[in-house]
């Protein structure tokens, strides 16, 4: 049997746990609905690149220099006859790539080349990022996120300051 003295000495305890859970749900929100959270098609079969595809993506820090934040990128092709998004089977998906420190927003961005079949028609293609902070192997948040245009921001584009939801190759 708890005595009372016990009780009050566990209540503060119980309730900092509850605030840190409140905070930690609260942070999760802000990341996930952040604004500083997009991808885009940053690089679509310009001349001096023909038949690539690049994908960018920006995601906002949590505030923990000592969490760091990856991103994954894939491609994804429209598949007419369904009206279905695919992901592409070989050479379109970069893994995980570290992308820094999460004290502070990050971006980055990955290419892909790709072979057009002759006699079959182009290819509507999309991104899809995965987006994670991890603290050490524990992975804090996750999130994807499809292409879309208008991003600002965008480093590396060709033409600069391209930025479209999708690009045809064909």
């Amino acid at each position: 049997m708890l005595s009372a003295c016990a009780l009050s000495a566990i209540a503060p305890s119980a309730i900092a746990v509850q605030a840190r859970r409140g905070r930690a749900i609260a942070n999760a929100r802000s990341l996930l609905h952040s604004r500083a959270l997009w991808a885009t098609v940053d690089v679509c079969n310009p001349a001096n690149e023909p038949n690539t595809v690049g994908i960018r993506g920006s995601m906002p820090g949590d505030g923990h220099g000592k969490d760091t934040m990856y991103m994954r990128f894939q491609l994804q092709y429209l598949e007419v006859k369904s009206n279905v998004w695919v992901n592409l089977a070989h050479g379109a998906d970069s893994s995980f790539i570290a992308v820094g420190a999460a004290k502070t927003a990050r971006q980055g961005g990955s290419s892909f080349t790709l072979v057009p079949v002759k006699g079959r028609p182009a290819y509507t293609l999309r991104g899809f990022v995965t987006f994670q902070w991890r603290r050490g192997k524990t992975v804090l948040h996750q999130v994807t996120r499809t292409t879309t245009a208008g991003h600002q921001s965008v480093a590396g584009a060709d033409p600069p300051g391209y930025s479209a939801a999708q690009c045809t190759i064909g």
